[in-house]
């Protein structure tokens, strides 16, 4: 604070010595309070009069790199708030001013990971790498997008070299183990393809059953789209294992019948024919793509989870035998709870998840329109928490995150009680 008023009062004794037009003029002037309001976060502001200086004097190189930098300070900012758009369109006005600057190559890159732009990611990655030598960031973010884009060998060897850069980084370490697992089982596994997915499945999976299943999910992807309002542009990897081989790459506890990790991974390999309940399966794990994209990965497990069970459930509506218990003991479980992890629950306990996470996002759906979950899910990709997310999406019922949770459990009663 006494850096700026000490700069406030700077401009504010020149300003009386000088004409309004010759302080419009002077560059100066104008990246010096542009660099002020930058550090005090006001990008817009700061960035309107850095670029007003670089446009009086183009040829100042002090003007143009701080320019560059703002530009460069206001996407990490869109970043952090994972508004990953907004901060693309500021990385790419950054490498216009310094098309060579690694570091602007690197961010752009990271960004367009996390939009699924992968050739551009690729693109601007390969770009900073041959930039400067090679660094464990570099590395380690066009490792993510070999893996990303079904490219396994080539994602562990750059995780190998990033890992001699950086030794023991933890999520390394944990994505060659996860990678080498998967390229043993599925380095043999035959292959496909429909407009929108990218399949693979185990030796001996027939493969019009396989072709079956890209059927379904091409069907699920046009209702989930189409009711959560995205349309994602990335493919989506999809595998088809045995039981054996899902257990090994997943490490799913014995209860899972899907898995999504940024792929489709499905146990259907000794399967032959397509039955209600795996199209109910399909329809869930694809509605897991669309929930991620929208939320950029920040949502809680109980939302997810109760959004695909809602389009899984269309499918085959498997009966609620555990929540039925649960409501007539009063022993739901704490939704706060049911925010992340359930992979360490029993059967009889993950069951009860799973169909009280339903449970809520219906009753939400019924008590207030799909529209009002989409509103949720879009705050949490623009890095609200659940809490500020729900308040938001329900303010003209004046509800939160408890309130929400306290009506659902009244409606459960009162059922319970006309029963």
């Amino acid at each position: 604070m006494k850096r700026y008023l000490m700069v406030m009062a700077a401009v504010f004794l020149l300003a009386s010595s000088v004409s309004a037009e010759q302080i419009d003029s002077d560059p100066v002037i104008h990246s010096g309070f542009g660099r002020e309001l930058m550090l005090r976060g006001e990008y817009e502001k700061g960035i309107e009069h850095l670029r007003r200086a670089y446009l009086l004097f183009p040829l100042n190189e002090t003007f143009k790199h701080n320019l560059a930098e703002a530009y460069a300070a206001y996407g990490q900012h869109f970043f952090k708030l994972k508004h990953f758009e907004e901060s693309d369109e500021n990385f790419v006005k950054a490498l216009e001013l310094y098309p060579d600057e690694p570091v602007y190559s690197l961010l752009r890159g990271i960004c367009n990971y996390h939009l699924k732009k992968y050739d551009v990611a690729r693109y601007e990655l390969e770009h900073a790498r041959s930039l400067k030598a090679d660094s464990a960031e570099v590395l380690y973010y066009l490792g993510l997008v070999e893996y990303e884009t079904e490219n396994r060998a080539q994602a562990i060897e750059l995780w190998e070299k990033a890992l001699k850069l950086s030794p023991g980084r933890k999520e390394i370490i944990d994505l060659l183990a996860k990678s080498r697992k998967e390229i043993a089982v599925e380095s043999r596994m035959d292959r496909g393809h429909s407009s929108r997915f990218d399949l693979s499945y185990d030796p001996g999976v027939d493969a019009g059953f396989a072709l079956a299943i890209l059927d379904v999910l091409e069907s699920a992807a046009n209702q989930v789209n189409a009711e959560l309002g995205l349309f994602p542009e990335a493919r989506v990897p999809v595998g088809i294992y045995k039981r054996n081989d899902f257990k090994t790459v997943t490490d799913s506890p014995d209860w899972a019948g899907g898995f999504y990790d940024g792929k489709i991974r499905l146990p259907f390999g000794a399967l032959n024919e397509i039955t209600p309940v795996m199209r109910g399966v399909l329809f869930h794990e694809y509605a897991h793509v669309v929930v991620f994209e929208l939320t950029r990965g920040n949502c809680p497990l109980w939302l997810n989870e109760g959004v695909a069970e809602m389009f899984g459930r269309m499918q085959y509506n498997r009966p609620m035998s555990e929540f039925g218990r649960a409501a007539r003991k009063k022993t739901f479980t704490d939704f706060r709870k049911l925010e992340s992890d359930f992979s360490s629950l029993s059967t009889a306990d993950a069951a009860l998840a799973y169909q009280q996470s339903y449970a809520l996002v219906n009753f939400m759906v019924t008590s207030y329109g799909w529209h009002i979950v989409r509103q949720i899910l879009s705050a949490l990709g623009g890095g609200m928490t659940i809490d500020e997310a729900i308040l938001l999406a329900l303010k003209d019922y004046n509800l939160g995150y408890d309130g929400v949770v306290s009506a659902w459990r009244e409606s459960v009663e009162r059922e319970m009680a006309g029963k």
